[in-house]
């Protein structure tokens, strides 16, 4: 079915969020921000043209919504592509794509993004905190609604670069633009946009539970990474000493060890597999979060 061209940027837009449907819901943030601040700019910028004449005027450069919906599903499969890691073959054993794990990049950072996740954590749970806390202190003064929204805004501006960390290291994708807001409203209604937004009050509550989130996480690698490469260390540690390859400058008689020479090779073997299952746990953990994080983080074009 074809649509009648669009008479006002709001018209253009509810199509070009049609147009979209379906797509990811981080793309479409991306094409419904650039869409509409460049068409309020050309809007702009003829004072003396209606929105139905400029929105002609421009027709034939920026495109109609359903071609700037097409150009942006080409870009996104380019981009992706192009960003994507090299190709591997897939091993056909169990075995094989069991410990396939050490040769797919996207389980090692999301090992990092587990470590890193306790950082962050801190800061955005900090951040939130210290701002509810003085935004309450400052709600009796005349200063209190106006710091309580510019720690909204903050919030939303770390939601964004959330978003980025999320994206770069467990591969989801996330917005690479903000919500759009509108300039040529009264700020009054700009405020009143952000405060009934939910997508809002979302970034304020992932805030909070980064923390939680970061520490378990945090736990989670540090123990796995520590008990399975001190099984491995100490199993060959052990066995050099016993076969008398080297004592590592320890006098004799003076190292002791609990495990005896039989159960050196299962523990060996016990500690690669838990590595193992560590980094399938890590890359399992990452596409989690990088969904809960579009769930939270995403406005809906809806």
């Amino acid at each position: 079915m074809t649509r009648s061209a669009p008479r006002s940027v709001a018209q253009y837009l509810e199509q070009l969020k049609a147009a979209l449907a379906g797509a990811d819901p981080a793309l479409q943030q991306d094409a419904l921000y650039d869409a509409e601040e460049y068409l309020r700019a050309e809007v702009a910028q003829h004072p003396g043209k209606s929105e139905a004449d400029v929105l002609e005027l421009i027709a034939s450069t920026y495109g109609a919504p359903d071609e700037v919906a097409d150009a942006y599903r080409t870009t996104e499969a380019t981009v992706k592509a192009a960003l994507a890691p090299p190709a591997r073959r897939v091993p056909r054993s169990v075995l094989g794509r069991f410990f396939g794990v050490f040769a797919d990049a996207r389980a090692y950072t999301s090992l990092f993004f587990m470590l890193l996740s306790l950082a962050t954590g801190i800061v955005y749970f900090t951040v939130t905190t210290t701002g509810l806390a003085l935004s309450a202190g400052f709600s009796v003064l005349i200063i209190g609604i106006p710091f309580f929204l510019l720690f909204l805004g903050v919030v939303r501006v770390l939601a964004l670069a959330e978003g980025r960390i999320v994206e770069s290291l467990t591969g989801v994708r996330m917005p690479r633009r903000p919500v759009y807001a509108q300039r040529d409203v009264p700020w009054y209604e700009r405020i009143k946009a952000m405060l009934i937004d939910r997508h809002t009050w979302l970034a304020l509550f992932y805030m909070i539970i980064k923390l939680p989130l970061g520490i378990l996480y945090f736990t989670i690698a540090v123990t796995g990474i520590a008990t399975s490469v001190g099984m491995v260390a100490a199993s060959v540690f052990q066995g050099l000493i016993d076969t008398g390859v080297t004592t590592f400058g320890i006098p004799a008689g003076e190292f002791h060890s609990d495990l005896p020479t039989w159960a050196l090779p299962l523990t060996f073997i016990g500690g690669i597999l838990l590595l193992t299952a560590v980094m399938h746990l890590a890359k399992g953990i990452g596409m989690m979060h990088g969904h809960l994080a579009k769930a939270l983080l995403v406005r809906p074009a809806s």
